[in-house]
């Protein structure tokens, strides 16, 4: 089967529903990284929690202070609502391709860690680099979910299409597929972003399920420009056209 890595955003949405389910791994190794940003987020300490959420004014922050543990719960692919997941447009999908996305989608969050697109997680706020108390996310991340994601990932193919601050969560240790997207043979930066996401409902709405039929894919507006194959990695370049 065809796992897809990717990030998670920064804009969410801050609606969900009272509802409580085992998320992707071992909650209990997420213990210690949840109460560390619960403490903070409850201490009413004003210039810790403009910190960590990246904010300079704490009248911006109301819609994350809330009790995480306590707080309404939204499905991951939903509650992230940024550039790769507007240009996704989880909610125009059939059903099917919908359950698709949510089964085989690992999304790499700044507090929850790797999860799937089903999961259900709270409205949070975590500035990407930033520390959750003494807790850097992406090194526990690293040392606690590396080895349940190799189990994982073991008999899967892999395409990623996280940004590259998201490998410090996860090596990847087996081969890969990473794309590339070019516009006047000029590497897209910010908007690599949209064609993550309408790559992502291509592979949803035609089903597909390896690496060697996402390589025969046709993606409207992308065309390959070259395939770049290098120790574990193939990287497809596409030209926007």
């Amino acid at each position: 089967m065809l796992k897809i890595l990717f990030s998670p955003s920064e804009n969410k949405r801050a609606e969900g529903k009272y509802d409580k389910k085992e998320i992707f791994g071992s909650n209990s190794a997420r213990e210690e990284i949840l109460k560390s940003y619960n403490e903070i987020v409850c201490s009413g300490n004003e210039e810790k929690i403009k910190n960590l959420f990246g904010l300079k004014k704490i009248s911006d922050a109301a819609p994350y202070i809330s009790d995480i543990f306590n707080s309404k719960q939204m499905c991951a692919i939903e509650r992230y609502c940024g550039v790769a997941y507007k240009y996704l447009d989880f909610n125009s999908l059939e059903d099917s391709q919908k359950e698709f996305v949510k089964a085989n989608t690992v999304i790499f969050s700044n507090l929850y860690g790797p999860i799937l697109g089903g999961d259900l997680i709270a409205n949070y706020k975590v500035k990407q680099g930033s520390s959750i108390g003494e807790i850097a996310p992406e090194k526990f991340y690293s040392d606690r979910f590396s080895y349940q994601l190799d189990l994982y990932l073991a008999n899967c193919d892999i395409l990623d299409l996280r940004a590259g601050y998201y490998d410090k969560f996860y090596k990847i240790k087996k081969p890969c597929i990473t794309l590339k997207f070019l516009k006047d043979s000029k590497v897209v930066s910010h908007w690599a972003k949209a064609y993550r996401g309408l790559v992502l409902r291509a592979i949803a709405q035609n089903n597909i399920t390896s690496t060697a039929d996402f390589m025969r894919l046709e993606i409207e507006n992308l065309a390959i420009k070259e395939i770049v194959k290098k120790t574990n990695i193939t990287e497809i370049v596409y030209d926007i056209r």
